[in-house]
């Protein structure tokens, strides 16, 4: 099957369209237009994580069917809060803190946007909302909203439910501030559309009625859906907390095996929401899966960590899931592969080796036996193996030349395995 002629075609076959403004208008102005658009994103930590991803890829949509993408960090927004989706006020972050998660962020919006195309450009809305004074802010800008129209907003209406429930005038101006963002984009860069989370469809809206207020212009709003999983759980988030873009926060061996464990009732959704395959590939790989289970999962696990940490850093997960199963180049593990696969395999810490008896005590210790006596014979029968290399001598102790990286051992019986750590090297 072709590719969509115009990209509302694109994001409507891959479900990317929740809301929009003008509708039929919309579609008919895209399929006409090149045009310039932004999604904002505030800098509330110094990572993004995987629940921010879908709108920042659809940017990269638009730029494939040679629009225009203007990424926006909210470094004054930031330092405000959006009370969008949230029961409490956030703790204020200083302006040091902001500038901080900015740049660290730049890096990871450089493996999703296209900025070397000159069809993308990084835009900062401290740049002009720390230029504003309190006259021109409340004469110029803040008249244009109407009190009642900005409590009957989502983001504002479900603070103020409730006993204890209440909001401040600080983030009661974050939707001003963000609707002032899409008239400053509209004046300078010629932006017409903004796109962001269904969350944010309030906040969008306002500053689409600034533009027509204040301008000749016009502007339009789209927003992609929030990313829910069928079996209930949140999406981006596991037990040790949610998926990061930063590879210092979530290994990529953890971030591959988040996508890997998608359930089959989302993984093509996922593949059609994240990924840049083709109609007629994600639905081959649809009924592959069919027979041969696990086939979009591992195709997602690739195409998302390629995408956010490169080929270099597929291959190492690939081959750390290759040494697992006595393939690979076991050397070639990194220490936070190791980290991340004892976590998995819930392998124990020790403080050195003299803290362990011995191989039998290894194997009965982390649950790979259940007695000294079967692990006694697994190790006669040959099914136990220390990084990938048969033991069969019973009293065997692990020493420190076999150690990985000074800390670690893979220890297997039959097909089971752990990793296990020792702090001391």
């Amino acid at each position: 099957m072709p590719k969509p002629d115009n990209i509302y075609d694109e994001l409507a076959w891959r479900g990317l369209i929740f809301q929009e403004s003008g509708q039929d208008e919309l579609k008919k102005y895209l399929s006409e237009n090149k045009v310039s658009l932004y999604c904002g994103f505030d800098p509330t930590g110094d990572s993004l994580h995987i629940g921010s991803l879908v709108p920042l890829i659809t940017l990269r949509r638009f730029q494939e069917y040679g629009h225009t993408a203007l990424p926006l960090a909210g470094g004054a927004t930031g330092m405000i809060g959006d009370p969008s989706g949230k029961s409490a006020e956030r703790n204020l972050l200083t302006e040091e803190d902001v500038r901080h998660n900015v740049d660290c962020i730049k890096e990871q919006l450089k493996h999703i946007v296209d900025f070397e195309s000159g069809k993308a450009e990084l835009v900062n809305n401290y740049d002009w909302i720390s230029k504003i004074n309190i006259i021109e802010y409340l004469r110029d800008i803040g008249k244009n909203f109407s009190v009642n129209v900005m409590m009957q907003k989502d983001s504002v209406k479900s603070r103020l439910q409730g006993t204890d429930a209440g909001i401040s005038y600080t983030e009661f101006s974050y939707m001003i501030l963000q609707g002032y963002d899409f008239l400053h984009l509209n004046r300078e860069k010629n932006c017409t559309l903004q796109i962001g989370g269904s969350d944010q469809w309030g906040n969008m809206t306002a500053g689409m009625d600034l533009i027509r207020r204040c301008t000749d212009s016009h502007g339009y709003c789209l927003t992609v859906p929030l990313i829910t999983k069928s079996d209930g759980s949140k999406f981006g988030k596991t037990a040790s907390g949610a998926i990061w873009l930063d590879g210092n926060k979530t290994c990529p061996y953890e971030f591959y095996q988040y996508w890997y464990s998608t359930p089959d009732a989302d993984v093509i959704k996922f593949l059609k929401y994240f990924t840049f395959l083709p109609q007629e590939e994600i639905e081959a790989l649809e009924e592959e899966t069919k027979q041969f289970p696990n086939t979009a999962q591992r195709k997602l696990a690739y195409e998302m960590t390629k995408m956010i940490h490169g080929q270099k850093e597929v291959d190492k997960v690939l081959n750390a899931s290759q040494v697992l199963f006595g393939k690979g180049d076991i050397s070639a593990i990194d220490a936070p592969t190791f980290e991340a696969l004892k976590n998995a395999t819930e392998g124990k810490e020790y403080h050195s080796l003299d803290d362990t008896e011995g191989l039998i005590a290894l194997l009965v210790d982390n649950g790979l036996c259940q007695s000294g006596r079967e692990a006694r014979q697994m190790i006669k029968s040959s099914a136990v193996a220390l990084n990938n290399n048969k033991i069969t001598e019973e009293t065997y102790k692990p020493v420190a030349s076999d150690l990985l990286l000074k800390h670690y051992l893979l220890l297997k019986k039959g097909k089971k395995y752990k990793v296990i750590k020792f702090n001391q090297a």
